[in-house]
């Protein structure tokens, strides 16, 4: 790293769970961002301030003027401009020294390898099971680590997945088959609170870059598996163990 850089970093580096060796391997890695909301925001503007050297940003959506109050990378003059353009914008901003890709397109299951080959982990934050799922299965055919992060109300989830690694689940084994994957809740129905998404969009940033970190630096333990429930009124948070269903039809076998 260049002494800018080096500069830019410090307060990482000088970090006994960081240090040298953990921002390098960050300025080396590779995220693919699915959804750029309300969690894909704070978590794009995180994993940009941590150094990642290469961001794939997906989203198919326009901002609206009902997402400013969570989507912290949109403006007012960013209403009706695609979230991938807009993130990219804000992205060459903040560090033109971080290389991406931004793609102004849905995530299906006939695209989905294609858009995270050469990942080295996916951090999906979108709001709707059919894109979960084809992100989960995806992840588990192409070796890619997953970070799922969600968010229904004052309840978040923030879970780290290697259903390709023997023995551990993939995120299909959490929420198996039974869900209706084009009928979900939106935030439009339910009501969202800005500083919970946030919350959220964090934790799933600080997730991701556990995965990056994994070998490297004592900060590297995906604690994969684990589903970290977060209670935004309490406030609270518990744990839990997700065991790999011996019958899933994604990484079973």
């Amino acid at each position: 790293m260049t002494p800018d850089r080096l500069d830019r970093f410090a307060r990482h580096i000088v970090l006994p769970e960081m240090g040298g060796a953990g921002q390098s391997r960050l300025v080396g890695s590779h995220v693919v961002l699915v959804g750029l909301g309300g969690i894909g925001s704070p978590a794009l503007q995180y994993l940009a301030g941590a150094g990642v050297g290469r961001l794939t940003l997906i989203d198919d959506d326009t901002v609206a003027a009902s997402n400013l109050q969570r989507q912290t990378i949109f403006k007012t003059g960013d209403i009706g401009r695609a979230k991938a353009e807009a993130a990219a914008e804000w992205l060459t901003a903040f560090d033109d020294q971080i290389e991406f890709a931004a793609h102004a397109v849905r995530l299906t299951r006939g695209n989905a390898a294609a858009l995270i080959a050469g990942a080295d982990v996916v951090l999906d934050g979108c709001d709707n099971f059919a894109t979960r799922l084809a992100v989960s299965d995806a992840c588990f055919t192409e070796g890619v680590p997953l970070t799922s992060a969600a968010l229904g109300r004052f309840q978040g989830q923030v879970a780290n997945f290697a259903g390709h690694r023997a023995g551990h689940a993939c995120y299909r084994c959490f929420v198996g088959d039974a869900f209706d994957a084009e009928d979900c809740d939106t935030c439009a129905d339910t009501g969202v609170l800005g500083a919970m998404v946030g919350m959220v969009g964090a934790f799933g940033a600080m997730a991701a870059l556990r995965v990056l970190l994994e070998g490297i630096s004592t900060l590297g333990d995906p604690q994969w598996g684990q589903v970290h429930v977060l209670d935004g009124l309490k406030p609270a948070l518990r744990t839990m163990r997700i065991a790999k269903d011996p019958e899933c039809r994604a990484c079973a076998g």
